[in-house]
């Protein structure tokens, strides 16, 4: 590891002006290429104080050995060289782009004498019309299959084409009159390159023409009573119908547009792409790129303009350009687009309309490519193997965690203090092993506290399990209930991840240590720079970006955060919906409800007599005395009062919520009980919920 104030630049010794930088390593090979507007500003971001560095900008400088630079004159070329450095070099500390496939093209090669069209993959070539790029290349065929009948372009191989020449004979097609059969000479190359052209036409957008002319033709020879004639030409406007509805209108303007949509998380970005053409979605693409550096969301939309439109000129990239977030810098970016594309490019952020709602839609294709990314990582055997032998290795395990427990604590603002505890065996989620507790021993706010506590009262139980089957010397029998359940905390994990840095590691190893628990492993997992803590360690382990391992870890935090801050949000609610009522012995849900559907709310069900509440269907008189009892123990509201004229409300609320206290009042913490609860939903907002 280099100390990067080795081989800092003197002062004064860098320019300051637009530039692109490399740092190598002590081989040097490249590591890293970037850009900047003023390469002595950012160059000295790099040499600061290690511990104000994010982490992966960390590793970096300390892995490099040396670091060069190059003037350029304007920003646009800063930002060509910068693309084609990290294309000719392949650096290892910049967004890599992982694409799952090679996506096919429509294309038509119009450099031939005789165009051809077929299905290409991979490097686009010159002279070449491409469309697209289609999600799969049946959905090309399909398409080629219908337009061929109006425009019968050659689609046959060289080989195919120039045995049917030597022959005389054209192939199936030929004779089924979907190819022209230039082979032969039933056309011109000059009429066979029209109806290429035409067939791009067709492709690019430019569709009402060759309807109504095929249209028109069509009524014309129904007047003229060729009946057959057109017939085949009602086929031919039907096919070029039905291949248009493949692509249905989403912007009205027929606008020629790209939107990118970017769906991310602290190591991995997911970008999905949507090709508009003529108002239609011609194609769509994606990929999932790992955030090897501290990036920013627009800092990923520049990256993915450089993937897309690196190698494209012309055409290919569109007048417009609609992004999630906007680059750093703007202006240069856009004044790239437009020399490849030689005239002028929009990029920015739709506000409103059909475009703002189908961005929309992207962004939800986004979501959706990277859930299926982590899950198919999730579910993959030797995936999970990996994940964790990485970890025994990082923290020095004798062998794999193969249960992992994490622990997480939630409050809002020191109220409703709770936490949670979720399981992972063989690094798949136990949901039935979920348990969560109330914090019991103080008030307030104090994760560190809250830590100590959950990890006692979890492991105290455990230990109390063990003592009573006797460390379980008779085997499995031991560790079940009568009904062949698992007992509660019976099973013990090899390694506890709690959600935070050194004051929860080490609380958590103090409580086990007070009850003399040393086979169990702890680390920590501080969510801000994702760095692995251990007990005793001044120095985090940091795992590396591509480790399985780290992300096994950072997907069983995020569940227990998740499961922790629903509970908290589901006692905050019950909190709020608490009623007189609930202090009433022997007054279920059902007869609450009834109560309150009876007077309509609790002000008029307070002022009603024992008489009129024995009237309600299953409230006898010991009952009514309670309730009344209750409520009059029970301070009432305080009116409500109109700010604008002072008057108090009439409070007549049908306050349902006085009796709606759900199933989940009745649960039990799995401190007290240890009763198993599903997972609620995702949270969807933090705010100062912790």
């Amino acid at each position: 590891m280099a100390d990067p104030s080795s081989y800092r630049p003197k002062p004064g010794q860098i320019p300051d002006s637009p530039g692109v930088y490399k740092f190598r390593d002590e081989h040097r090979r490249v590591i890293y290429v970037g850009k900047a507007k003023s390469l002595r500003q950012r160059l000295a971001s790099y040499f600061q104080d290690l511990s104000g560095l994010h982490p992966r900008t960390r590793t970096m400088v300390t892995t490099a050995a040396s670091v060069e630079w190059t003037v350029v004159s304007t920003e646009v070329e800063a930002l060509q060289l910068e693309y084609s450095w990290i294309k000719e070099f392949d650096p290892r500390f910049n967004v890599k782009y992982r694409d799952d496939k090679s996506y096919p093209y429509l294309a038509v090669t119009m450099n031939e004498q005789f165009p051809r069209v077929q299905v290409m993959r991979g490097q686009k070539k010159k002279g070449v019309r491409y469309f697209g790029p289609y999600g799969h290349a049946w959905a090309i065929r399909d398409t080629v299959d219908l337009l061929l009948r109006v425009f019968p372009v050659r689609t046959c191989s060289a080989g195919v084409f120039k045995n049917a020449a030597r022959t005389g004979r054209p192939c199936l097609l030929g004779y089924i009159g979907k190819c022209s059969a230039p082979c032969v000479e039933r056309v011109s190359p000059e009429e066979h390159r029209e109806l290429a052209e035409e067939f791009c036409d067709f492709m690019a957008g430019r569709t009402g023409t060759y309807i109504r002319r095929l249209e028109s033709r069509m009524t014309d020879a129904a007047e003229e009573m060729e009946y057959e004639r057109a017939a085949r030409l009602r086929d031919d406007v039907e096919a070029l119908k039905k291949a248009m509805e493949k692509s249905a209108v989403v912007l009205a303007d027929a606008t020629d547009a790209d939107l990118i949509a970017l769906a991310e998380d602290e190591l991995e970005a997911a970008v999905q792409i949507f090709h508009v053409r003529g108002g239609r979605v011609r194609g769509q693409r994606g990929w999932v790129t790992d955030k090897v550096e501290a990036v920013t969301t627009g800092d990923l939309v520049e990256h993915a303009l450089q993937q897309l439109y690196g190698e494209e000129t012309g055409d290919s990239v569109p007048k417009e350009v609609l992004v999630p977030a906007l680059p750093e810098l703007v202006e240069p970016v856009q004044e790239w687009l437009a020399e490849r594309r030689g005239s002028n490019v929009s990029l920015r952020i739709p506000q409103r309309g059909d475009k703002k709602a189908l961005m929309e839609t992207v962004q939800r294709n986004a979501l959706q490519a990277l859930g299926l990314h982590k899950t198919k990582r999730a579910s993959d055997l030797t995936t999970r193997s990996r994940a964790l032998e990485e970890i025994a290795e990082a923290l020095d395990l004798d062998s794999a965690p193969l249960r992992i427990e994490c622990y997480d604590i939630s409050h809002l603002q020191g109220d409703d203090v709770v936490a949670s505890m979720v399981v992972f065996e063989d690094g798949l989620a136990r949901k039935s092993e979920y348990r969560r507790f109330q914090i019991k021993g103080f008030e307030g706010q104090d994760d560190v506290r809250s830590m100590h506590e959950v990890i006692t009262r979890r492991f105290r139980r455990y230990i109390a399990e063990k003592e009573k089957t006797g460390e379980w010397a008779d085997g499995e029998t031991g560790l079940t209930e009568e009904d062949g359940r698992p007992k509660r905390f019976a099973y013990p994990p090899q390694l506890v991840v709690v959600d935070g840095g050194q004051p929860q590691v080490a609380a958590a190893k103090r409580a086990l240590d007070e009850l003399g628990i040393d086979d169990i492993a702890v680390c920590g997992l501080a969510k801000r720079l994702e760095e692995v803590w251990v007990p005793g360690e001044d120095d985090p382990v940091v795992l590396p970006r591509t480790s399985e391992g780290l992300y096994l870890l950072q997907r069983v935090r995020d569940e227990a955060h998740r499961f922790a801050i629903t509970y908290q949000r589901a006692k905050r609610a019950r909190r709020f919906r608490a009623s007189p009522l609930d202090d009433v012995p022997g007054l279920g849900e059902t007869r609450k409800q009834a109560l309150i559907k009876h007077f309509g709310s609790v002000k008029k069900l307070r002022s009603a007599t024992i008489d009129q509440i024995c009237e309600v269907p299953g409230i006898g008189r010991k009952t009514a005395e309670a309730i009344t009892v209750a409520l009059a123990q029970a301070a009432p509201a305080a009116p409500a009062v109109n700010t604008a004229t002072g008057e108090i409300m009439e409070d007549t609320t049908d306050t349902t919520d006085a009796a709606d206290t759900t199933d989940a009042e009745s649960e039990t913490t799995a401190g007290s009980t240890g009763e198993p609860v599903s997972a609620g939903s995702s949270d969807e907002r933090r705010g100062q919920e912790r």
